[in-house]
């Protein structure tokens, strides 16, 4: 199996920017594009080969076609597709939520939970998100506090900067601010328990649903502490450096620095999936050279081997 090249599903919202059609050139016919699926399996959001002999046709196709071991030995036992990975641009704030776990997830929704992590790429001035709670509380004072109205009197808001690392597992109450750009890498689920939507109306006039009862459920209410440092140091290589942001039992999340000529290598244990933040380059295999831009994002399967990497780039590397 080749490296494949991806185009994403886009998705529009009542909160969403245009940074990803004006900056990174995507295409929508929606008047904006809150999320692009840019590595996806899932059913509400594919994402599909651009060229090669699998032009046009969506990853979860060709994988099912290619065989499980595309994906690696580390998601042998696991259903599905492992994870998400998408851009957010938030041009309004979105809703306070929370995700399940994945027993309670696949017991009531069918589906996988949802840990996740943000790689905040930019930030407004003041911008902020939310993280957990700012206090210990029981499941009925949590619920009592949606009902009443004074749920934001409970949550950590914590300002952010570009480079910040944002690890969320399933249960943590968080919402993203306005003013945030960021990539989300997430197990592959789109299960979302909303509790608190600013009041807001949709284009229909209609409220969106929140999800209280599950949400109470689900959520972790042990005060929550801050830390979006990078997990590791930045190390130089032969023509690259990378830097570990975030790892756990689901994914790792690493930043790639190209400038020059990098080699690197898809072993048996795991596919990788590179995405490109800004810059432009190349990689190139077997006789093969593919060009790429900001937005770009490829799938490399399980025991490629080795390929090459050449420009000047940024790039987010995912691994599972």
């Amino acid at each position: 199996m080749d490296i494949i090249l991806l185009r994403p599903t886009i998705k529009e919202t009542l909160w969403g920017g245009r940074r990803l059609i004006d900056d990174f050139g995507m295409q929508t016919d929606g008047d904006n594009a809150a999320e692009a699926w840019l590595l996806s399996c899932h059913k509400d959001g594919p994402s599909y080969a651009v060229g090669g002999e699998y032009d046009g046709k969506a990853l979860a196709d060709i994988i099912e076609k290619e065989g499980r071991e595309v994906l690696g030995t580390h998601n042998a036992d696991i259903n599905g597709f492992p994870v998400l990975i998408k851009i957010i641009d938030a041009c309004d704030r979105l809703s306070v939520q929370v995700h399940p776990g994945d027993e309670y997830a696949r017991r009531v929704e069918n589906e996988n939970g949802k840990t996740e992590a943000w790689f905040v790429l930019s930030a407004d001035d003041g911008a902020e998100l939310i993280y957990g709670v700012n206090k210990n509380m029981t499941r009925e004072q949590f619920a009592a506090s949606i009902e009443n109205g004074t749920l934001l009197e409970n949550v950590n808001r914590v300002k952010v900067k570009p480079g910040d690392v944002v690890f969320i597992p399933s249960g943590m109450l968080h919402a993203i601010g306005a003013g945030i750009l960021l990539a989300e890498v997430q197990q592959s689920s789109n299960t979302t328990y909303r509790v608190f939507d600013y009041d807001r109306r949709d284009k229909n006039g209609n409220k969106r649903e929140l999800h209280v009862k599950k949400a109470t459920d689900v959520v972790t209410l042990t005060k929550t502490d801050a830390d979006f440092a990078p997990e590791g140091e930045e190390k130089q290589l032969c023509g690259a450096a990378k830097r570990l942001l975030t790892h756990c039992r689901y994914f790792s999340m690493t930043e790639l620095k190209a400038d020059g000529n990098f080699e690197d290598i898809a072993d048996e244990t795991s596919f990788v999936s590179l995405l490109v933040l800004d810059g432009s380059g190349e990689i190139s295999a077997n006789g093969k050279t593919y060009a790429l831009k900001k937005g770009s994002s490829v799938f490399i399967p399980a025991s490629f081997g080795k390929y090459m990497l050449r420009g000047s780039f940024r790039a987010l590397e995912t691994r599972t």
